[in-house]
């Protein structure tokens, strides 16, 4: 690797960590190296747009730079543009709120996020970054994939975001194995306290998972027995929709996760 290059990573991902901003001496404090390497980082990283300065303080923050960036990835993924029709046609039929996601590391990246139908204010989840055993999208992903990187997974951190997430390993084991018998993956408030999830995985030409679709909502609209079972076909069918979009082979959850 080049280290100037990772110290520079090493820097955004401590800004994006940080509340609100932080200073020359709190980032080389927090990476580990001297003060001059870290303002030199700064003033290249604020040249080219990726970090702003406040001239009151002195301390950093994120600039717009990375949202172009951010952007750009979003356009140009296979997946999140496949998915925006699938994603609406869902939301409509189901009345709630559609996330597709992918797995970056230990979490799920929300790439697209279809509005629930209706008039109601809502937040736009696009670019959320969540903990895999948090949500019905990470544990959908994880079943799928081969044992090795499950085995990793399930080996690393498992952050507990409520009183309802589930940290021990052999019952994400236990909840991953049923979900490659039923097809979809659920969370009960184990994200976020009064919202449940309903996921399925998504394949690719090569049969491989390559993110999740599902539904998120309150609790009381999805988790009821009648209403889970309707959520969990109509979201199974609309991931494989997707997955024959993406030029997924008709075997492709057997093959994904042997």
């Amino acid at each position: 690797m080049v280290q100037a290059v990772h110290r520079a990573i090493h820097v955004l991902r401590e800004l994006a960590t940080a509340t609100p901003r932080l200073g020359v001496t709190e980032l080389a404090d927090r990476i580990g190296v001297a003060k001059p390497t870290v303002h030199a980082l700064l003033r290249t990283l604020e040249a080219e747009g990726m970090v702003v300065q406040d001239r009151e303080t002195g301390k950093y923050q994120l600039g717009p730079g990375l949202v172009t960036l951010g952007n750009a990835y979003l356009d140009s993924h296979e997946l999140r543009t496949r998915a925006v029709t699938w994603a609406d046609l869902l939301a409509s039929q189901a009345g709630a709120a559609v996330w597709v996601g992918v797995l970056t590391d230990h979490h799920v990246l929300v790439v697209h996020h279809a509005f629930r139908p209706g008039g109601s204010v809502q937040v736009l989840e696009t670019g959320a970054s969540l903990p895999w055993n948090t949500c019905a999208l990470g544990k959908a992903i994880a079943a799928f994939l081969p044992a090795e990187r499950r085995t990793e997974l399930l080996a690393g951190e498992l952050p507990r975001v409520t009183g309802a997430s589930i940290v021990d390993p052999a019952r994400l084991t236990t909840q991953l194995d049923r979900v490659r018998e039923i097809g979809y993956a659920l969370d009960d408030q184990e994200l976020t306290l009064g919202d449940a999830g309903i996921a399925a995985p998504v394949f690719d030409r090569t049969g491989e998972v390559v993110g999740g679709l599902g539904l998120v909502g309150p609790v009381e609209r999805l988790l009821t027995e009648s209403a889970r079972q309707e959520c969990a076909i109509a979201v199974r069918e609309v991931a494989r929709s997707l997955s024959r979009d993406l030029g997924a082979p008709r075997n492709a959850g057997l093959r994904a996760c042997g």
